[in-house]
């Protein structure tokens, strides 16, 4: 028994790569067939410029204006990266030195984004910082922060960034003046560098503990000689770092000040005196081809496909079954790769200009077959977040069935004040506890027998097809059909037409699961 088990084994890879690649052959063969079909349907299309007489999809506000956007972008950029690091290169300044050159530039940087808005940011950056010198040695901080952080996070958006004109009709024509880029929705990344500045100088008023030397004997970045991010993040800064400059530079630093990376208060302030020095110079160049590469593939996507416009078309509604499961894989992959390049530009000028962030998108979504690992890599930085100032705070592992609610209740207000984005987040919180369940069962098994092995992997292909399945579900909610469609699509998938494409997709997801558990064997045995 054991023999078979062993041979089918070593067969099993192949056959799940042959199934897989055709299932992705017959998913592309469909798309061209529906977007040829519904094309003159579909809104948000453009002429493109790859192939004849071909049509770009645009449909998604953020890339259009992110993309339309870029050589504007990479010109500001490229001469913020060069005056930086001629500053820091030529008259050698410190950590204090470089906050001020930042907060000079990213305050053009701002001007231009906002206009004569951007005066509504400075009043609650500087209320912020006193409020912290007020409650940051209190027992009652961590409630006070919370509660003026989520207060002004919340006017923000109801009063929609707010007006001139409430100070008197003789400044209502300062309205005019908006800029390119409404103001309360790029608060909302300062809002998390408020609260990060603000947990760190409370954790460093008490001493937090870091055992740097255990770390550094267990991390190959910091054995080598780098400072990895970890590291930078936990070692205390002495008091002086904390001073308003710096403060200041951290909440508008530019390179990062639009869409993150996410980066704590303390590895911030950590290189603006020293860079991390983890990347070389070729290192980068590299990035930044990479990144022109995977540029070059969503366009070869929005060109062929059309995946977002059948979304905001809302043409998915008539399609079978089996069509709109392709049409929402394709949406889901599309917003990943949109994500991919728009954080990966950020955080390649930030790599230019000193300050290394945390990667965003570290691994591919097709790659993520469990609730934990897609969080942990769809916006990594702001995962790292979550844990470092909410999860850990409110008791960590201990009462992790109670933490999920609050952080992705957070996480959604966070994003927008809307009944889908909270539909979204509770129904991920409803997925998350059946598989922290599971994980906790399968962990506890003693896998001993080639047996015992095969039959805990098939419970994790199992749980993973319908992890994948349920993530697919509440993120078409969440950003596509909104808590009222809900109902529909399980309609939809459970009646006579949609069961089998229902099965097959299970079926797919779990074959597509053990691929997966076979390459990471695989990456394990090179190790």
């Amino acid at each position: 028994m054991t023999g078979v088990v062993i041979g089918w084994k070593r067969k099993e890879p192949a056959f799940l790569l042959l199934y897989i690649v055709v299932v992705f052959i017959y998913f592309i063969h469909r798309t061209l067939q529906l977007a040829h079909e519904h094309r003159s349907k579909l809104y948000g299309l453009r002429p493109g410029w790859l192939f004849p007489h071909s049509l770009n999809d645009v449909s998604d506000a953020q890339w259009r204006n992110f993309r339309g956007n870029l050589p504007i972008l990479t010109s500001v950029f490229a001469l913020f990266a060069v005056v930086a690091n001629a500053l820091k290169a030529f008259l050698s300044l410190g950590a204090k030195g470089m906050a001020i050159s930042w907060i000079l530039i990213s305050l053009s940087y701002l001007a231009y984004l906002h206009g004569a808005w951007y005066f509504f940011l400075f009043p609650q950056m500087l209320y912020s910082f006193l409020f912290l010198q007020i409650f940051a040695r209190t027992k009652y901080f961590s409630f006070a922060i919370w509660v003026f952080n989520i207060f002004v996070l919340v006017c923000n958006r109801i009063y929609e960034g707010y007006s001139f004109s409430i100070f008197g009709e003789q400044w209502a024509y300062l309205d005019n003046f908006r800029g390119t880029f409404r103001w309360h929705i790029c608060f909302n990344f300062v809002i998390l560098r408020m609260l990060s500045f603000g947990y760190d100088y409370h954790w460093a008023n008490q001493q937090r503990h870091f055992d740097q030397r255990k770390h550094i004997q267990r991390c190959h970045t910091c054995k080598s000689g780098g400072i990895c991010y970890q590291l930078l993040q936990e070692r205390s800064l002495p008091i002086d770092n904390f001073s308003f400059s710096v403060y200041l530079s951290y909440l508008v630093y530019a390179p990062l000040y639009l869409a993150g990376p996410i980066i704590s208060f303390n590895a911030f302030a950590s290189q603006l005196d020293m860079p991390a020095r983890i990347f070389a110079t070729r290192d980068v160049l590299w990035y930044g081809l990479r990144w022109i590469f995977s540029f070059m593939i969503i366009e070869i996507m929005n060109h062929l496909f059309h995946y977002n416009a059948f979304a905001v078309s809302g043409l998915w509604r008539s399609l079978s079954p089996m069509d709109m499961f392709i049409i929402t894989y394709g949406v889901l992959n599309f917003m990943w790769l949109k994500f991919f390049l728009i954080w990966r530009y950020f955080r390649l000028w930030s790599l230019i200009s000193g300050i290394e962030a945390p990667e965003n998108m570290p691994r591919c979504i097709n790659n993520c077959y469990n609730l934990e690992s897609f969080w942990k890599n769809w916006h990594a930085s702001y995962n790292r977040w979550l844990v470092r100032y909410i999860y850990i705070p409110l008791g960590g592992s201990r009462t992790k069935f109670l933490n999920i609610w609050v952080i992705f209740t957070f996480v959604a207000i966070w994003h927008d004040l809307e009944w889908k984005l909270l539909s979204w987040a509770w129904l991920t919180c409803l997925f998350f506890i059946p598989e922290m369940v599971a994980k906790s069962a399968i962990s506890t098994l003693q896998v001993e027998t080639a047996s015992g092995e095969l039959l805990s992997r098939e419970l994790k292909a199992v749980a993973g097809a319908i992890t994948i399945t349920c993530l697919m579900v509440a993120n078409f909610a969440g950003y596509v059909v909104g808590p009222s469609g809900v109902n529909w699509i399980i309609s939809r998938f459970s009646s006579r037409e949609g069961l089998p494409v229902l099965c097959w997709m299970m079926v797919t997801f779990y074959l597509a699961v053990k691929l997966i558990l076979h390459i990471e064997d695989a990456k394990r045995k090179q190790q």
